[in-house]
């Protein structure tokens, strides 16, 4: 129990004192207008309520991913909750954060017009490619899931669900933001949080009255406690696995979507790294709650052997067992209502990169239409593949857009004159990390499996390189304006 508490505690003191020293060293200005007022058109460029845009935020990097991740991510163990706080607070959240903040710094553009900026045309072009693909893949992804629950639940066909779903897409992109993800967002999002506080709350008196027993983090936990685990190998797999509530590259889509509606610089903090630690503080209740149900990382591990017992199975038993018929509520809208709103986002920012990469105007309904019929055409035919082949190229290539995203900020630092390391030491770990699991992870999970020890070594001596060449380009960065 205390270390569940200990784990919560720390993240909201990380969103206090980090988050307000961030935000300083980053220099919000609120004398600066932002693309909500600069830019508005009533579409894509609109004001709207602080507290409105954090839980469309919230909602839009959250869904499922620190559900979902978090649990499997609880099959390696409370070394879980290591990852999760000390990389959402440090990574995950600083991240998050600068995604926002340079974009409303750039006029709202999009994350590879960012990332042009600062590391060049080269990994701009690279970018617009990888985050469209990402943001399909999501969209798709989000979209085949939920569709074969409804068609579970109902005993209706998938592909009736499936037009059902990209046609709620359809209109959610069309419309203004403001008209549809602004009204129902809100609700989404308040209820996976409320989920998430009724699950900790139950999980506390729990352990207060003696029914269950947390786990702690003792010297013990520090090991690998995966059913199998030389295919999946705690360092690098775990920090793929749980990307949402510590790190996630796909997080730097949406935040130029948020950057477009806040009002004030200053309410970058509480919209982009606040965000971030509430989902952080998501992943903790359910690492937390499925180690704590099923008796320890050992017995989760046993049950998720069996035959369709996945994460989705998990959240529905931990909800009813410990909320009633009330949990079965939330769980519906847990495993199909928040991964539906986070694909239409998904599809939402697809579009506007697209619209950023060819300065193409989005003013009106035929212009989205353009523009929108095509990558909803892409999306259902990708919706045909095996979701589990949809699922597996998502963890690698999410933490690899981290990567590229933090490398920027890094060097938006160096060309500001301020210390860069608050990024490049992020950006160079899970430089690492990537090279590492490409290298030492099983063929099936999108991994090369070699020999672990020579895998890591590499990986190792990647991030070195990348570091040093970062050092070699601020050097000629830095004398270029000097000359």
């Amino acid at each position: 129990m205390w270390t569940f508490i200990l784990a919560i505690v720390t993240l909201v003191l990380g969103f206090v004192f980090y988050g307000k020293f961030v935000e300083r060293f980053f220099g919000a200005d609120d004398s600066k207008p932002t693309p909500a007022f600069a830019k508005s058109d009533g579409v894509d460029f609109s004001p709207m309520p602080t507290w409105k845009v954090f839980t469309i935020e919230f909602l839009n990097i959250a869904g499922l991913g620190p559900i979902f991740g978090a649990i499997l991510g609880a099959m390696y163990g409370p070394m879980a909750y290591v990852w999760i706080v000390f990389g959402c607070i440090f990574m995950g959240a600083v991240h998050d954060y600068f995604s926002g903040m340079l974009s409303i710094r750039n006029g709202g553009a999009s994350i590879p017009e960012i990332v042009g900026k600062y590391l060049g045309p080269g990994f701009q072009n690279f970018l617009r490619l990888f985050s469209l693909l990402l943001l399909i893949f999501v969209g798709v992804a989000f979209v085949s899931g939920p569709a074969g629950l409804l068609a579970n639940l109902t005993g209706g066909g998938l592909k009736i669900w499936l037009y059902v779903i990209f046609t709620y897409y359809l209109v959610a992109t069309l419309l203004p933001i403001n008209k549809i993800i602004g009204k129902i967002y809100p609700v989404f999002g308040a209820a996976l949080i409320i989920m998430a506080l009724a699950i900790g709350g139950a999980m506390l008196f729990g352990n207060i009255n003696g029914s269950v027993i947390m786990p702690e983090l003792s010297a013990a936990s520090f090991k690998n406690f995966h059913h199998h685990p030389t295919e999946n190998i705690l360092f690098p797999m775990l920090f793929i696995v749980i990307s949402c509530g510590a790190l996630s590259g796909f997080h730097s889509t949406q935040a130029p979507m948020m950057a477009r509606t806040i009002k004030k610089e200053s309410y970058g903090r509480y919209v982009f790294f606040g965000a971030m630690i509430a989902e952080g503080i998501v992943a903790i209740i359910w690492a937390t709650a499925a180690m704590t149900f099923f008796n320890g990382a050992e017995g989760l591990n046993e049950t998720m052997q069996m035959p369709k017992h996945n994460p989705a199975w998990v959240v529905n038993e931990i909800s009813i067992a410990w909320l009633g018929s009330i949990g079965a509520i939330f769980a519906i809208i847990g495993v199909i209502a928040c991964p539906i709103t986070t694909g239409d986002t998904a599809f939402r920012s697809a579009r506007l990169t697209i619209a950023d990469v060819f300065k193409f105007d989005q003013s009106t309904i035929k212009k989205r239409l353009i523009i929108s019929i095509p990558l909803f055409a892409v999306g259902f035919v990708l919706s045909q593949l095996d979701f589990a082949t949809i699922w597996k190229y998502l963890g690698l290539s999410n933490q690899v857009l981290a990567v590229i995203v933090l490398w920027t900020g890094a060097m938006y630092l160096a060309k500001t004159r301020k210390p860069h390391w608050m990024l490049s030491l992020p950006a160079t770990f899970m430089t690492v990390v990537c090279l590492a699991y490409l290298l030492v992870a099983p063929n099936k999970n999108g991994g090369l499996a070699i020999d672990t020890e020579m895998g890591i070594l590499i990986g190792c001596m990647g991030g070195i390189f990348a570091f040093a060449l970062f050092i070699i380009r601020i050097k000629r960065v830095t004398k270029i304006k000097e000359d």
